[in-house]
């Protein structure tokens, strides 16, 4: 997919609420090899961009001390056309909205949702930010993944909400998996995690990174302070782990597989 060319409902956008952006811009600088810009702060509240070879891929935010004790972490963001009927329809559909649809002077406008299965979604409407720059290569998000306790109740949401036409890879009791289109043109995933996320842990997106070596990543980033939740593993998609940064927000980056 050509990051210019990303349909409405697809991810189109991932960043990053940091209770230290400073530690964080050093951690993926040195994982990633990102650099970045901050926006105006009075315009912008202080958003980072971050780029990857001169392209955006992701951006970084200070969380607010008045957030109430959310935890850091990654949020995945699906294109819409039109923000205000979607949170509408996210309304009528179970969802829930956490942050009701915001102008970003001069790039879009965005607001965060809640899928009735209590994971959190941004949603984005194109402006001047047109999502990512680059995708699918090293340094830069690769994968958007659904982990949800409720599946039926998810793939409905998604499906009535952002349009989503989703195709069954796995339809047993062990393991249940849908994406966002079908086969080499999939966009994203969604995974019965029912018995894979524990009790005290809601649904939740979970952004893939990629990486040249997810050996030699995993080794870098431990180095500066991540932890490990998922050891290095070969998959038919290519060798994945899951890790935390420094102050806990939870990615998984990926090798894809040899050619």
């Amino acid at each position: 997919m050509s990051t210019a060319e990303i349909p409405a409902g697809a991810p189109c956008w991932v960043d990053l609420m940091t209770s230290d952006p400073a530690k964080a811009k050093e951690f993926y600088t040195a994982l990633f090899g990102w650099t970045y810009e901050t926006g105006d702060v009075e315009k912008y509240g202080g958003y980072t961009m971050a780029f990857k070879d001169g392209k955006s891929v992701a951006g970084l935010m200070q969380s607010s001390q008045d957030d109430g004790g959310y935890p850091d972490m990654w949020s995945t963001y699906l294109r819409v056309d039109d923000i205000d009927a979607t949170v509408a329809a996210a309304t009528a559909g179970g969802g829930v909205t956490y942050m009701p649809p915001m102008d970003v002077p001069e790039q879009g406008k965005m607001a965060m949702l809640g899928d009735p299965s209590g994971a959190s979604v941004g949603v984005w409407e194109f402006g001047g930010h047109t999502g990512f720059q680059a995708h699918a290569v090293s340094g830069a998000a690769n994968w958007h993944e659904l982990w949800t306790k409720d599946y039926p109740a998810a793939l409905k949401f998604y499906q009535d909400v952002f349009g989503w036409k989703t195709f069954v890879m796995s339809d047993t009791a062990e393991f249940k998996y849908s994406t966002l289109g079908e086969g080499h043109d999939a966009l994203a995933g969604v995974l019965d995690a029912t018995n894979d996320l524990p009790e005290q842990v809601p649904s939740t997106w979970q952004v893939y990174f990629q990486v040249d070596d997810t050996d030699a990543a995993v080794a870098t980033a431990l180095s500066l302070g991540a932890t490990v939740i998922q050891p290095a593993e070969d998959t038919p998609f290519g060798r994945l782990a899951g890790l935390t940064d420094p102050t806990g927000a939870m990615f998984k980056i990926m090798q894809p597989p040899a050619s």
